[in-house]
């Protein structure tokens, strides 16, 4: 046993993990001359540099370390950081000791096992000369290389620890998937943690293996003669071992294989298919088997001499995974299934529809077939008189430079580029309204220097608020929050606010006791106001250490040097809401847009969080990007489109808040029930606060999220179809429709329609069917999906509204109600309404111009922009309601509110004021007040109510128009200039009366021809001229 006589001497030869080389000069070799140790001796300048430099990496690393721990400090989110790291040490020791371990051990065992024996063969002599030529630094490398590609698998063991985190704290879901009958919580939780094992274990083999045959390669336990490949009986041994190994590993993945076909997706649905099933699983099976078995054949190569077996066991494997897991699937799809398709795929199919609905949150969605009607009668909307009122008018999208040039009021102020709506109980009740926060903007400070950016220009001052259903007379929202101080019909509140969505910069507060302030608060009449941070929040700089490290974390010496920095400085840094939040709660995904609120007398930003995976089995894979992408998110900077990835569960588990003035960070919890929510509770204790802690102040400004509203109604484009049959067949999907105001008017250099971003959903105050009053909700609408079929056939609304008990969710609250149009009622979708819009030439007497006309009056130097075009389920049909602003094209004016659109059915009205306009639209009375009319320059009071039915008394006041103005000229043709001052006296008199009982507005049926409404109109109202044109109104603005 030659081979084994080999090894025997070869670990003979060594002691631990080096000894002296075969050939090499042991202890005759001779000492080193001293000489030789000098001229390898490196030189101060080098030394110097390298401590440097290792002194400045060192430095930099410390104080961005420590700066990290103050700021968690701060916001009593110690335990967040330290859970997170110390999670993060242990898997990246875990991973680097794994890895680092096996290749460390597969190189020494090896060499260990190295042969021994003069060289024979050139081959060999040339090997011989390259392990002498390594020998002097194959000890370092033994620890070196294993040291690499370990630090290298401990960071990517280290960045699974959110995963490892929630394996740890795993929770039931208290529901089993069809097909293995295990708990949902298994594929959430325990499967992505056991599949990441199996990949790490794998690559750690993978690099074992090939160390060892690099080692025996170099050591000659692997050798390549003229009769191929030969390996001495140790190398084969080490060998096989590792690939047994690396064979048993990849067969505990074939096993859970089984378990991901749950979450595989496929063109039509996610889950298992038929194919998967009768195909795919039995055969990922086999294939664990087959696997074990390979191993086998590996260890059975230590009592044989030949490799053949296990080559014959992998090559079987390789053959198998081929035609088992590739071939033989397809054969049963194309000649199993296909023929019968529809029916064999039919309980999957089933699976797929409850699995999406239950993990988007659809599956107790009510839905009711709605027959919308599309005619007009008088009194339509009589039933939905509660309902009116909360039309939204202003458009939150539009209206900022129009807030900006109002209420700006400085140049360091900005608002949003889209603003928010939320609701306030006001005089009148409770109130629609859009809100922006006047927050600082440091590109309109004047003097730009950092002592002005980060001490002098800290925050921005006070929410802006306006009523949503009403507008001036000149068309400008009507504020119920303005100026500065501010003041309005909020109660009285903390306006700074030093954390905002413009707040990138770091801000150095705080003063001396008795020290003059000097922070910019605001401009009054009589000069400059200045104020000191007195919050709890932000990083005391109260020694030199901590400014020394934010110095350094900043590369900015003033923290050290200048006399604004003292023991008395607080740091105010990481200022956004959304960092702040993220940072506290790394583990949730962000809605795009948070909004700001008035809460308990300070300005709260609230931001949702979700709890998402995309490990929940048979739901649909979406991608967060695409259904959370829409006008809003294209246009705007302010809103962003949600971060997360493909997911297939999504729950608003968490409402967060953030103190515009501390920065306080708060989390609630929203959804009790939430699984996830469940397990980064347990992994992080008292994080998250329960819903009981929640105001009844803040729980009334709470409202259902949009980005996850987006998500659903993207699903329900498909998954409103509740049965296998209908959804395999496609014909029922709908689809959400583009923004028809986008396509009307394009951005430049594209043509009309022109990838057109989603119509956004919209908040309104609606009734819908099965409610009893209105309520603050989130809609939107479906239409066909295809190119060509514009009508609507879907509308959903959710309630929004959360009530205001403290701790308590309002009952109904997140509820989902679908109204299902038939498709044979052939209801305008938005497209369809703002193309017929954009071509009617209905006329209206609050203007000389038609409806085309006036939105094409850009070439006189006015820009239209078309407003939010919103859907309501009113009337028993859909009413379109679209406001419409006027400025000037070079900037000169700011968007004002000019006129409204309406559309039931086919037809079309427009006026001054949404009252005016529906009046007109349903024959002269819609049943119903917007509020709209009669609204001060101040905007002070609320408008009174739109008269009763006035058809007859119209009629009357024209007759008696007309039998005045007959007398009066029967009085002229016979001189009685005393009977003719009578008359005249009169005739203005009925003249005045007539116009006080003519609606204001026109109204258009299909292709905008006239109705006799707009006739009778234009006859009763020679006072129109009075009311100011398009172009009249621009150019007193301008």
């Amino acid at each position: 046993m030659k081979g084994v006589a080999d090894v025997s001497d070869a670990a003979g030869g060594f002691g631990g993990f080096g000894g002296s080389p075969p050939g090499g000069s042991g202890s005759g070799g001779g000492a080193v001359p001293r000489g030789a140790r000098v001229r390898g001796k490196p030189s101060p300048l080098l030394v110097t540099v390298a401590s440097l430099v290792a002194l400045v990496v060192v430095l930099v690393v410390v104080s961005q370390f420590w700066t990290e721990v103050l700021w968690y400090e701060s916001v009593q989110a110690g335990q967040v950081m330290w859970t997170t790291i110390a999670v993060q040490v242990v898997l990246f020791v875990v991973g680097m000791v794994l890895v680092g371990a096996l290749v460390a051990s597969s190189l020494v065992i090896a060499h260990r096992m190295r042969p021994v024996y003069a060289p024979t063969t050139p081959q060999q002599e040339v090997l011989e000369r390259y392990r002498q030529m390594i020998e002097p630094v194959r000890r370092l490398a033994v620890w070196l290389v294993p040291l690499l590609f370990g630090a290298f698998a401990g960071l990517a063991a280290a960045g699974q620890w959110q995963m490892a985190l929630a394996f740890v704290n795993r929770q039931d879901f208290g529901k089993a998937d069809p097909t293995f009958g295990l708990d949902i919580g298994f594929f959430v939780f325990s499967l992505p943690m056991l599949q990441f094992a199996v990949a790490f274990l794998t690559m750690a083999f993978v690099l074992g293996l090939l160390a060892a045959a690099l080692m025996h390669y170099i050591d000659g336990g692997i050798s390549i003669g003229p009769k191929g490949l030969s390996t001495t009986r140790a190398a084969r041994i080490h060998l096989s071992v590792l690939a047994a190994a690396l064979v048993l590993v990849r067969g505990v993945g074939y096993w859970l294989d089984r378990y991901a076909l749950s979450v595989r997706h496929s063109d039509r649905i996610t889950g298992l298919t038929y194919a998967d099933q009768y195909a795919v699983l039995p055969t990922k099976t086999i294939l664990a088997v087959a696997a074990v078995i390979c191993a086998v054949l590996f260890l059975a190569t230590i009592w044989t001499t030949s490799w053949r077996l296990p080559i014959i066991g992998v090559a079987m494997l390789l053959i198998l995974s081929v035609v088992a897991g590739g071939i033989y699937p397809t054969l049963v799809q194309s000649f199993r299934v296909r023929p019968s398709e529809a029916a064999l795929e039919g309980p999957f199919i089933q699976y797929n529809i409850n699995a999406t609905r239950d993990a988007y949150g659809l599956s107790s969605i009510q839905k009711t077939d709605y027959a919308a009607k599309t005619d007009v009668e008088p009194g339509q909307l009589r039933q939905d008189a509660a309902t009116i009122p909360g039309v939204r008018i202003i458009d939150p999208l539009i209206v900022s430079p129009t807030f900006t040039q109002m209420q700006g009021l400085r140049q360091y102020y900005a608002f949003p580029d889209a603003l928010d709506v939320d609701r306030y109980g006001l005089k009148n009740g409770q109130q629609d309204s859009v809100v922006a926060a006047r927050e600082l903007n440091l590109e309109g400070a004047p003097q730009r220097n950092w002592v002005n950016d980060h001490t002098v220009y800290t925050h921005g001052y006070g929410l802006v608020t306006a009523r949503g259903n009403t507008r001036t007379d000149e068309g400008a929202p009507d504020f119920f929050t303005r100026d500065i101080p501010p003041k309005g019909e909020l109660t009285p509140f903390e306006p700074r606010i030093y954390f905002g969505e413009r707040t990138h910069e770091y801000s150095l507060v705080g003063g001396e006791k008795g020290a003059k302030p000097r922070e910019l608060d605001y401009q009054a009449v009589d000069g400059e106001r200045y104020t000191t941070y007195s919050g709890i929040g932000g990083v005391k700089l109260d020694n030199f250490f901590k400014r020394a490290a934010y110095a350094i974390k900043y590369r900015e010496l003033k923290f050290l040097l200048s006399e604004q920095v003292g023991d008395f400085t607080t740091i105010l840094d990481r200022r956004t809401p959304r960092e702040r939040v993220r940072a506290v709660a790394p583990w949730l995904t962000l809605d795009g847009n948070i909004y700001p609120t008035v809460v308990d007398g300070r300005i709260q930003w609230v931001v949702d969080g979700y709890t998402t995976s995309d490990r929940y089995p048979y739901s649909r894979l979406q991608s967060l990007d695409t259904a959370t992408s829409d006008t809003v998110t294209a246009r705007s900077q302010s809103v962003q489109q949600a971060r997360g990835g493909q997911v297939n569960y999504i729950r608003n588990s968490v409402k967060a808040t953030v103190d515009a003035y501390d920065g306080t960070v708060r989390l609630y919890t929203w959804d009790e029930s939430d699984p996830i929510l469940k397990a980064w509770s347990k992994a992080f204790p008292g994080v998250v606060q329960p819903m009981s802690k929640i105001s009844g102040g803040l729980m009334s400004h709470l409202r259902y999220p949009e980005d996850m509203f987006k998500v659903q109604r993207e699903l329900l484009t498909r998954y409103h179809v509740a049965d296998a049959a209908s959804f395999y067949t496609g014909g029922e999907y709908w689809k959400v429709p583009t923004d028809p105001t986008q396509a009307a008017q394009p951005a430049q250099g594209q043509t009309q329609g022109q990838n057109s971003p989603d119509q956004p959903p919209y908040y309104l105050s609606i009734r819908m069917p099965g409610q009893k009053e209105p309520s603050f909700s989130l809609t939107t609408s479906f239409s066909p999906a295809g190119e060509n079929r514009p009508y609507l056939t879907g509308f959903l609304a959710v309630d929004s509204n959360a009530g205001s008990t403290p701790g308590k969710r309002r009952e109904g609250y997140g509820v989902m109600r679908l109204l299902d149009v038939p498709s044979a009622t052939n209801v305008p979708g938005p497209s369809q309404v703002q193309s017929k819009i954009n071509t009617s030439n209905v006329s209206s007497q609050d203007f000389p111009a038609t409806l085309n006309n006036f939105l094409n009056i850009s070439q006189s130097g006015s820009k239209v922009q078309r407003g939010n075009l919103l859907t309501l389920p009113v009337g028993g049909g859909l009413l379109y309601v679209q406001p419409i602003y006027v400025s000037s094209r070079d900037g000169g004016t700011y968007p004002l509110l000019q006129a409204v659109v309406v559309s039931f059915g086919k037809k079309i009205a427009w006026g001054k004021t949404l009252d005016s306009a529906l009046d007109q639209l349903f024959e002269g009375d819609s049943g119903a007040s917007a509020g709209d009319s009669d609204r001060s320059s101040k905007g002070d009071t609320p408008a009174a109510p739109s008269p009763k039915p006035r058809s007859e008394q119209l009629k009357a006041a024209l007759a008696e128009v007309q039998k005045l103005y007959e007398a009066s000229q029967a009085a002229l043709r016979q001189g009685d200039w005393s009977a003719y001052g009578k008359a005249q006296e009169a005739l203005a008199a009925a003249i005045s009366k007539a116009v006080q009982l003519a609606p204001e507005g026109g109204v258009a049926g299909e292709g905008g021809e006239k109705s006799s409404g707009s006739n009778s109109r234009q006859e009763a109202a020679p006072s129109a001229s009075e009311s100011p044109t398009p172009s009249a109104s621009v150019s007193e603005q301008e």
